[in-house]
């Protein structure tokens, strides 16, 4: 069956992308235990390009299987896990890359590089890095690995922010995020 993407962020409802978002079929990588520890050999760069031996991925298909196989572990360490083995990444910044972001009914939803849709909130929280000079802001996305939010979805984020308070903070799903560095 061939990829298709989820419709522009900004034309969904709260529950369509509900409705994407629970829709999302990952692999079981949470019991997966694998007993084989190799390198990938593959590096996730700043802006989200995945390279193997240096060289890019072109195929944003590959790049969306190999994303549905990623954790980060206690210490940041980032694996790529199948049932057999799981196998070391290099993640320069974030594994994913937020590229957009829309406020819906008291929620932000947020589209990753890959596609994906991810409801910030208790379960997915923002955090704020950097310093007031060069904040980042990032999305936990799942198992450990965050999402970066790109220049364009930085600059949503705090438009929202000053819309509906003083911008230091945003409310998604009940929870409050502070959008400063600490």
């Amino acid at each position: 069956m061939p990829y298709e993407a989820p419709p522009a962020l900004a034309g969904m409802s709260l529950l369509d992308i509900a409705r994407a978002v629970e829709a999302r079929k990952l692999p079981p990588i949470e019991r997966w235990h694998p007993t084989e520890t190799a390198d990938s050999h593959m590096r996730i760069a700043a802006g989200g390009t995945w390279f193997h031996d240096d060289r890019p991925l072109t195929r944003p298909a590959m790049v969306r299987a190999f994303a549905s196989l990623l954790v980060r572990d206690a210490e940041g360490q980032h694996w790529l896990v199948t049932p057999e083995c799981r196998q070391s990444i290099e993640v320069d910044d974030a594994a994913f890359v937020a590229v957009d972001m829309q406020p819906r009914d008291g929620a932000l939803a947020f589209r990753l590089n890959t596609d994906e849709l991810v409801l910030a909130g208790p379960d997915h929280p923002l955090r704020a890095a950097g310093d007031r000079e060069t904040p980042a802001i990032y999305l936990a996305v799942r198992h450990g690995c965050e999402a970066r939010l790109d220049r364009s979805t930085w600059l949503q984020i705090a438009g929202h922010a000053l819309a509906t308070g003083d911008g230091s903070a945003v409310t998604s799903q009940g929870a409050t995020f502070a959008l400063a560095p600490p």
